[in-house]
């Protein structure tokens, strides 16, 4: 997931259909999510930068360190000031949905049934191939191109479906606080444990008014609900945020050598480390577990209020904001200890 500093946002998720998942090197969704932004200034334009490159490279690959193949399709929610869309991808042919209003989420599932907007050109005519679908009756993207029942889609206890539900809860008062606590539900699955656990947070702020600035909060580690989501907004002259920057290994990186993945070198930043200590607190020492949870909270609180003075009364003196981010995690650090 990420943002740029046109306030188009991208959040990217791991999908599996029908279609065959391909093993062979190829553009990963986390290279399509960064090169979307790179290139694009509204939600419509990255969303075709993606679907474009789809085209021309593909999609695949192993999307982990490690000897142990994952591979997936990827969906993607996309959005800006104006609109926001849905892109969902099953090898090179994908379905498009533009929002038009209410609440929206993506998950580990296929979501867009018969609401398509944009389209691959060959999309309906290659599930007709594959005997998919008849050509028939109403095309359904997520019913053809997976095993879902998109009429229970919904009603189900997938994370999709959980995420759904908490979202319509709010539907109509979500502010970055009601994001931040859906991010934080552990009972949904939204906030993974384990293996898979959730390993970075992101709630973006997008003013229709152009005046005002869009505000990112970023956690930069683990467990949301023991990490401060910490703002950051786009304004000439910001330098790289060394401490919340993995490591680079130049060309000894394994990522860069064949064959891959012969060794996994640390690439925890300076706050992912303090945070990974802290966490281990939180969980085994009571009082000042809780001591040091209840000050990340205040700090985040602090930095909400600051953030809501910005929305309210304009933004500041740009030179004050290029250091926002960063001043954040050296107070979290502090915390830590």
């Amino acid at each position: 997931m990420g943002a740029n500093e046109h306030g188009v946002c991208i959040g990217n998720e791991a999908v599996w259909g029908r279609e065959e998942v391909c093993g062979a090197e190829a553009l990963l969704g986390m290279d399509l999510v960064r090169l979307g932004l790179e290139r694009a200034d509204t939600a419509e334009k990255a969303l075709t930068v993606i679907v474009d490159l789809l085209e021309k490279y593909g999609q695949g690959g192993n999307c982990m360190e490690s000897h142990m193949a994952f591979t997936y399709h990827n969906s993607f929610l996309i959005a800006d000031r104006k609109e926001a869309w849905v892109l969902e991808t099953s090898g090179k042919h994908w379905a498009a949905e533009k929002v038009e209003g209410g609440v929206r989420n993506i998950s580990n599932q296929l979501s867009i049934t018969t609401k398509i907007d944009r389209e691959h050109p060959e999309m309906k005519e290659y599930a007709k191939s594959k005997g998919w679908w008849d050509g028939e009756k109403e095309f359904d993207f997520a019913a053809t191109y997976s095993y879902v029942n998109t009429a229970r889609m919904t009603t189900s206890r997938s994370r999709y479906c959980e995420g759904y539900k908490l979202l319509n809860k709010h539907k109509g008062a979500i502010t970055s606080e009601t994001m931040m606590e859906i991010l934080r539900d552990k009972e949904s699955g939204i906030n993974m444990e384990g293996g898979f656990m959730t390993t970075g947070s992101m709630v973006s702020v997008l003013p229709q008014d152009p005046n005002l600035p869009c505000i990112h909060f970023f956690t930069g580690t683990p467990d949301p609900a023991r990490s401060v989501f910490k703002p950051f907004i786009f304004v000439p002259g910001i330098t790289e945020l060394l401490k919340t920057s993995s490591p680079t290994f130049g060309p000894d990186d394994p990522v860069k050598k064949q064959p891959r993945f012969q060794s996994k070198p640390d690439r925890r930043h300076e706050l992912y480390k303090k945070h990974e200590s802290a966490a281990v607190v939180m969980e085994t020492m009571k009082g000042k577990g809780k001591e040091m949870l209840e000050e990340i909270q205040t700090l985040e609180k602090r930095k909400m209020r600051e953030m809501k003075s910005i929305l309210q009364n304009g933004c500041p003196d740009t030179n004050q904001l290029v250091n926002l981010f960063s001043q954040c995690v050296d107070e979290e650090l502090k915390i830590y200890g």
